[in-house]
């Protein structure tokens, strides 16, 4: 293997849109064809009464590994959060929480979040999903901040943010963008007509990206953003590529 290939999606609780039901088989699907080593989930319920542990049941479609973050309990009842499923063990699996903003100033809907962080194929591999309005995200960003390695460190998720947000500023200082591979203007959300650029791949300087691609597929309201990394030792700058999706 002379690649890692990582994707990052928000997978709506595995809602297909086009049918409105939950098809794990659709999403496992989605991952067989990127040919995804390790995938990072936002919007995934763990196991309650409602509720199967989502992560798991992607993974034992996949003959993968799965863990679960929990954010928060839905209704006062249902594990929500983010997730991992990877080809490889994963190790050193942990949640932290992202502070709730003690005093809430926003419009959007407010809900808590959390940072997962483990170690998969020799990588600190962190997953998140920042919350809608900028208290949360700035909260957000604190607590990712001191979790970032300097090496081998891959941060993704949808963080609801588009580019250009000043919320960024302090991990563009410590990672690189994988968007810096994309073709310009290349949108993640909504899935049938994208209008925006949300989700994520920020990675450390000691990586090389071989290519980026946020394909046209529409099973969430998200596109996945995938990303492949060579497995040489030596990182080498990079170039925006001149080819569409």
């Amino acid at each position: 293997m002379n690649a890692l290939c990582c994707m990052s999606y928000n997978v709506l609780h595995f809602e297909n849109v086009r049918t409105g039901a939950i098809d794990y088989d659709a999403f496992a699907d989605v991952i067989r064809q990127s040919g995804a080593d390790i995938v990072g989930l936002n919007e995934v319920y763990g196991a309650s009464d409602a509720y199967d542990d989502q992560a798991a049941e992607l993974a034992k479609r996949l003959g993968w590994h799965s863990y679960f973050s929990e954010a928060f309990l839905d209704d006062g009842v249902d594990p929500f959060g983010n997730a991992v499923v990877s080809r490889f063990p994963i190790e050193q699996p942990q949640t932290v929480p992202v502070p709730y903003p003690e005093l809430r100033t926003g419009s959007q809907y407010y809900e808590p979040r959390a940072v997962l962080r483990a170690h998969i194929a020799g990588r600190t591999v962190l997953v998140t999903h920042f919350g809608l309005n900028p208290d949360e995200q700035e909260n957000a960003v604190q607590t990712v901040l001191p979790l970032i390695e300097d090496e081998r460190c891959i941060l993704m998720g949808d963080f609801n943010v588009t580019p250009d947000d000043a919320v960024l500023r302090p991990i563009r200082a410590k990672m690189l963008d994988a968007d810096a591979y994309l073709p310009a203007g290349t949108m993640s959300f909504p899935s049938d007509a994208p209008r925006k650029k949300i989700d994520y791949v920020f990675f450390s300087a000691d990586q090389t990206v071989q290519s980026a691609q946020i394909p046209p597929i529409v099973v969430s309201d998200h596109r996945p953003y995938i990303v492949r990394f060579s497995l040489t030792a030596t990182p080498i700058l990079f170039q925006r590529p001149v080819s569409t999706i």
